[in-house]
C-alpha cells in the first residue's frame, strides 16, 4: 500500500524508485523456464530455540528494502542473519547488499541467480520479493530447494501456476508463509472474533473502497527522455530471466520497473489491493472461495499508456450467502473504508488498506428496518458515532497501538515473527499457502472479468474459472 512518507520530501528519488518500481527487477530473479531445475533437498536442520535462522532475500527491489528492514527488526527478539541477497540487476542487488551491511554489519553474499542463491546449504529461509508474474514459480524453486519461504502476495496470477505452488509447497517439509500480513495484525483479528462470535448476525455484505488521487504505480517519470542518465540499461540486467516464460518481446525499461501497470505481467489493483482485501474478508468470514465475480472499470484519468485500470470495481457472491464489493478510484482519494453489514448491526472501518479504526455498533440491524421510517435514525449532519441507543464502540484492542485511519505500513515485524517462530517450531504461520490459493482465486477471477466482460464462476469440485453457473 502508499503511505505518504513514499513521496516525502525526505527520500532521494533513487529511494522512490527502489520502494516500488524496483519489485520488477526483483522479479529478475527468477528462473527462466530454459533453466535447469533444482533437485529437491531435504530440509537440512530443524532450526532451534537458540540457534540463528539464517535468510536470503530473492529480489532486491522496493519491497525488499521492507523485508530487510522487518529482519532488522525481529533480529532484536530472535537470533537472526541475513546472510544472502540475489537479483539479476547489479543495481538492485549492490543496494540491497548495502543495507545488510548498514543494518547488520556484514556483508551478504551476492548472487545474480537464484539457483545458485539456493544451492547455499547455509540458507534457512528466503524472503520473495519479484514481480507480480514471479512469486508462485519462485516459491515453487524455494521450497524444493529445501528452504523455508516468505512470498510477497499476490501468491499467484495464473491459476495453474497457483495450483502448482500450493501442491509443491504441500509436498513439502517447508514453513511457506504469504504477505499477507494483516493476519498478522491485532485489530483485524478482533474484528474476526467479533464477526465469527455473531454479535452483528449473519453477514449479507461487506463493501471495501480504497482510494488515492495520484498516477499509481507511474512513478518514474521521464527515466527515458534521453535528457537524464538512463535508470536501467539492459546490459545491468537479464531481460528473457526476468520474462519467466512470458511471451517474448523487447527490453522496455518501463514494463520492467513498472511491470503493475501491464496485464501479461500483473492485473494491477486486483494483484496489488484486492489480494488484501479480500484476504481480510476471508480471514473475517472462515471463506475460501467466491462463487462468481464480474468487474467494470477502466483507464480514466491517467491516459499515460497503462494497460490495467485506473479505476475499478467488483462484486464477487459466496457460498455463505454474502455480497463482497471492492473498489478503488486512482482519481480521488475521499475517505477510504471497508465495511461489514450483519443482520444485527455493523462494523465500520475508517481508512484504506491497513487501517486500524474500527467501528461496531448496532446500526443497521433489525430494530431499525427502515431508515425512512420511524424505525431508524435521522441525521441532520454528517454522523460520527451514530445516536447513542445502537451503543457504538470504537475497537480497541489492549496492549496495541491506538487505533486510526493509516494503521501500520507495510513492514510489520508481527507477521515476520510469525513466520520465524514457525520456522523454529515447525508450525503453520499465520497466512498458509491455503489462505494464498483463496485470494489468488478471487484476483485471477476479477482480472478475467475485467478483461473479458463476463461475469465468471469458481467450480470448486474440478477448481475451475468457468463461465456457467455452477
Amino acid at each position: 500500500m502508499f503511505h505518504p512518507d513514499d513521496n516525502s520530501e525526505s527520500r532521494v528519488f533513487a529511494d522512490k524508485v527502489d520502494r516500488r518500481g524496483f519489485l520488477r527487477q526483483t522479479a529478475g530473479t527468477v528462473l527462466a523456464s530454459s533453466a535447469v531445475a533444482l533437485p529437491a533437498r531435504s530440509y537440512a536442520r530443524v532450526v532451534g530455540s537458540n540457534d540463528r535462522i539464517r535468510l536470503a532475500q530473492l529480489g532486491c527491489g522496493g519491497r525488499s528494502h521492507g523485508h530487510i528492514r522487518m529482519a532488522h527488526l525481529a533480529s532484536g527478539q530472535i537470533p537472526l542473519e541475513v546472510v544472502a541477497v540475489c537479483d539479476i540487476w547489479s543495481v538492485a542487488r549492490e543496494k540491497r547488499a548495502a543495507q545488510v551491511n548498514d543494518l547488520f554489519g556484514a556483508d551478504p553474499k551476492v548472487y545474480k541467480y537464484s539457483e545458485q542463491m539456493l544451492a547455499n546449504p547455509d540458507i534457512d529461509g528466503v524472503m520473495i520479493a519479484t514481480g507480480d508474474h514471479q512469486h508462485a514459480k519462485l516459491c515453487i524453486e524455494v521450497v524444493e530447494a529445501g528452504k523455508d519461504c516468505y512470498v510477497e502476495k499476490p501468491f499467484a496470477n495464473v491459476l495453474e501456476e497457483a495450483k502448482a505452488a500450493r501442491s509443491a509447497v504441500k509436498a513439502s517439509k517447508q514453513i511457506v508463509q504469504m504477505g499477507t500480513q494483516h493476519r498478522s495484525q491485532p485489530y483485524p483479528l478482533a474484528v474476526r472474533d467479533i464477526v465469527q462470535s455473531g454479535q452483528i448476525g449473519d453477514v449479507v455484505r461487506i463493501t471495501q473502497e480504497w482510494n488515492v488521487n495520484q498516477p499509481r504505480w507511474r512513478h518514474i517519470p521521464n527515466f527515458d527522455d534521453g535528457k537524464n542518465p538512463p535508470i536501467l540499461k539492459q546490459e545491468d540486467t537479464d531481460w528473457q530471466r526476468w520474462l519467466l516464460g512470458k511471451a517474448d518481446r523487447p527490453f522496455d525499461p518501463h514494463v520492467y520497473l513498472e511491470f503493475r501497470l501491464y496485464r501479461d505481467f500483473s492485473s494491477g489493483i486486483f494483484d496489488q489491493w484486492l489480494s488484501h482485501g479480500s484476504d481480510l474478508v476471508h480471514l473475517w468470514t472462515n471463506e475460501t472461495h467466491p462463487v462468481s465475480a464480474v468487474a467494470n472499470g477502466g483507464v480514466f484519468t491517467w491516459k499515460d499508456g497503462r494497460e490495467n485500470p485506473d479505476n475499478v470495481t467488483v462484486t464477487l457472491t459466496y457460498p455463505k450467502g454474502f455480497l463482497y464489493t471492492y473498489s478503488s478510484c486512482f482519481s480521488n482519494s475521499y475517505r477510504s473504508f471497508s465495511r461489514i453489514q450483519g443482520r444485527n448491526g455493523t462494523i465500520e472501518n475508517y481508512g484504506g488498506e491497513g487501517a486500524s479504526l474500527f467501528l461496531a455498533t448496532k446500526e443497521g440491524g433489525l430494530h431499525e428496518m427502515d431508515p425512512e421510517g420511524n424505525a431508524g435514525p435521522r441525521y441532520t449532519a454528517p454522523p460520527t458515532m451514530g445516536p447513542p441507543r445502537d451503543g457504538a464502540k470504537i475497537i480497541r484492542v489492549p496492549n496495541s497501538r491506538e487505533p486510526d485511519s493509516l494503521g501500520p505500513d507495510d513492514d510489520d515485524v508481527n507477521h515476520l515473527m510469525n513466520w520465524l517462530n514457525a520456522m523454529r517450531d515447525r508450525k503453520q504461520p499465520n497466512a498458509t499457502v491455503d489462505h494464498g490459493f483463496s485470494h489468488a482465486i478471487v484476483c485471477i477471477m476479477a482480472a478475467q472479468s475485467y478483461w473479458s466482460g463476463k461475469r465468471l464462476y469458481w467450480d470448486a469440485a474440478s477448481e475451475e474459472i468457468v463461465d456457467h453457473q455452477v
